[in-house]
């Protein structure tokens, strides 16, 4: 054995007292599992709340299709109504003149089931919007003059009180049909309460759609969420839901934006704009760097229409689908090749729940379809470990069968992996508090290792499959608050929150043979690891833990023994086993000493430091305002013996090592 090397971890909380009897780490870097799959560190999108309209997508128009009838009753929101994001739950639009100057017309309507026709010198408006002093702003409308005349309208983007607070475009439209028109503004302040407003002159308008972006949007993406999204480097999203996708059709969701229907979300609240559908998806993915992962719709949709999505996205343009794909400006398949099919079906709030017997028939089926379309998809069924429902499927309940055992004796041929989900916190199906630190921080480390040895006990057990092992992807997981603030499901993560996704990510690299896959479940605002206003956009400290360990942690897992207490601790081997990576989890109010010593390797030089540590476990990141929770890089930290964890800190040191 060679002479064990010191470490030194120089930062401390000078005020705090040292922990000195602390276990010792022991890094035998021959002592490897199995690699740790890129796809561990995946994202989950969903048409829920802010995620994507008022997140990820940068349009700034509520209801920008009418989907809700515009009314002389102006009460738009219908909850969340004490917080800055109240959910629309009806008609933003208010009427500018007499009540019945606005009226819904179905014949020659623009989109959907009706347009509003807006009488001479009357006009709408939206408030609510937020924009920037000196910031510009485009969009458009389509607008066609109701008789025989050329009609105009004035668009004005207003931020203030007074006449000098206004910046107003006139858009004249010939007889006819609906016309495009552009506008743009620069906004003369600050407010998150500008209107936009759209006001007739001399003649009646059918108003179609509308749109407005901040004019540096990246191909419809929010410039400020895509910096922080690409900072995060998702290896791999999945879309569209969650519990979403059992009522959506995708074909509403391609061809000409402004032409696809708006829909009543058909799982959560609000309205779907069908603006944000599979090639703007397909288009974000590549944008940030991501594999996209598809889930299909098993609810409410068929074997048909999910093989035809599967024909859309990767069949050639003389395939039926795939031509669709390519006159709407996509002549190259898009390669999606994995797929999900169906989600959470084992539960009765899931739209087209069936019972566990009926669903194993459906589940082979669709994949029967997708796999003729294209054989050389990966397939994701439904999984639950635990998941017996009495009340809905009782023959189940009665033998014992989870919905995960009912699946793999059933559907094992049909899937290349099994999905668990899992959330942890203060969800709102439980009404438990706030809790100790030390046990919040275990809670997903916990889910994470039961579901890994409960599916080894399971799939031992199964004589059907025949010895082979399927592996878990985890395409939901994370801890859940009822408190929202950003939105629908739009809950803070504070710093025990990210104490604890740093554990969660310790025990998937120990679990790195079963679980192949993790979507961290959601991205942005909607239980998400970054959060918006209308304006700005911020990592909170879950996102601060995912960006460290996706950039500088270790691919090949390093299996370490002995009890390390309250600490949870973690090492990996990268750059082809030339550098080490060792993690610690330190969520006491002391900082600690750990000896390090390395077996058969050396340290071929300093080593660099990350630390994400704050005072108080309750501090917390928000946007527009002075970060409280930061990752601190040092370099040239000294080789010497002792790694320090600072109190309430996630430590990440990364340092060469010499040949063996």
């Amino acid at each position: 054995m060679h002479l064990l090397r010191r470490f030194l971890i120089p930062l401390f909380f000078a005020s705090m007292p040292l922990l000195h009897a602390a276990p010792k780490i022991v890094v035998d870097a021959s002592r490897t599992g199995a690699p740790i799959n890129p796809y561990l560190y995946g994202q989950f999108i969903e048409h829920l709340g802010r995620c994507i309209y008022g997140g990820i997508w940068a349009e700034m128009l509520e209801d920008r299709k009418f989907y809700f009838p515009v009314t002389a009753n102006y009460a738009p929101y219908r909850s969340l109504t004490q917080t800055e994001f109240p959910v629309v739950g009806a008609s933003p639009w208010q009427i500018m003149g007499a009540a019945d100057s606005v009226a819904m017309i179905s014949e020659g309507a623009f989109v959907g089931d009706h347009s509003p026709r807006i009488r001479a010198k009357s006009g709408l408006r939206q408030r609510d919007l937020g924009v920037e002093q000196g910031r510009e702003y485009t969009g458009y409308l389509w607008l066609r003059p109701v008789g025989d005349r050329a009609a105009a309208v004035e668009v004005s983007l207003v931020w203030g009180e007074t006449p000098q607070d206004r910046a107003t475009v006139r858009v004249e439209v010939p007889a006819g049909d609906y016309a495009r028109r552009p506008f743009a503004f620069k906004a003369g302040a600050t407010t998150q309460h500008a209107l936009l407003e759209v006001k007739t002159l001399e003649s009646d308008v059918a108003l179609g759609t509308l749109s407005l972006m901040p004019a540096d949007h990246v191909h419809g993406l929010r410039r400020d969420t895509l910096a922080l999204l690409k900072r995060l480097n998702g290896s791999i999203y999945r879309w569209p839901g969650g519990n979403f996708v059992s009522g959506y059709e995708w074909r509403d969701g391609i061809g000409d934006r402004d032409r696809r229907p708006p829909r009543k979300n058909p799982a959560w609240t609000g309205v779907e704009h069908n603006d944000f559908g599979t090639d703007e998806f397909i288009a974000f993915c590549r944008e940030v760097g991501a594999e996209p992962v598809i889930a299909a719709n098993t609810g409410f949709g068929d074997a048909y229409s999910a093989a035809q999505w599967v024909e859309y996205c990767n069949g050639t343009s003389r395939t039926l689908a795939g031509g669709w794909r390519a006159r709407n400006g996509h002549p190259e398949p898009h390669q999606v090749k994995i797929w999900c099919v169906g989600n959470e079906m084992f539960g009765p709030w899931q739209l087209g729940f069936m019972q566990l017997s009926h669903y194993t028939i459906k589940h082979n089926l669709v994949a029967t379809a997708m796999w003729k379309v294209d054989p050389s998809l990966q397939l994701i069924a439904v999984g639950d470990l635990d998941k017996l429902n009495p009340e809905h499927d009782p023959d189940a309940a009665k033998a014992g069968l989870t919905w995960s055992q009912g699946m793999l004796q059933k559907c094992a041929p049909f899937m290349t992996h099994l999905s668990e989900h899992f959330y942890e916190g203060r969800v709102p199906w439980q009404k438990k508090g706030r809790e100790d630190l030390l046990q919040h921080v275990t809670r997903l480390r916990d889910s994470i290792r039961h579901k890994a040895d409960g599916h080894r006990r399971l799939q031992a057990s199964l004589p059907e499959l025949k010895g082979r092992v399927v592996p878990i992807a985890m395409d939901e997981w994370n801890y859940w608050h009822r408190d929202y603030v950003y939105g629908e499901l739009g809950c803070i993560y504070d710093h025990a929150d990210g104490l604890g996704v740093a554990v969660g990510l310790h025990e998937y690299f120990r679990q790195s043979d079963m679980i192949h896959m993790a979507f961290y479940a959601q991205t942005v605002n909607v239980i998400g690891a970054i959060k918006t206003t209308k304006t700005a956009a911020e990592m909170e400290t879950t996102g601060l833990v995912l960006e460290l360990y996706r950039a500088q942690f270790g691919s090949v897992p390093i299996k370490l023994d002995g009890d390390f207490g309250s600490l949870d601790v973690a090492a990996a081997l990268k750059d082809g086993g030339r550098t080490l990576t060792v993690a610690v989890v330190n969520p006491t109010a002391a900082a600690v000493d750990l000896p390090l010593d390395l077996v058969r390797r050396s340290a071929a030089g300093p080593a660099t430091r990350w630390v994400i540590a704050a005072a108080d476990e309750t501090a917390h990141n928000a946007p527009g305002k002075p970060r409280q929770v930061e990752a601190v890089k040092t370099e040239g930290v000294a080789v010497a013996g002792t790694l320090t964890a600072p109190a309430l800190s996630v430590t990440l040191v990364s340092m060469p090592l010499r040949n063996p």
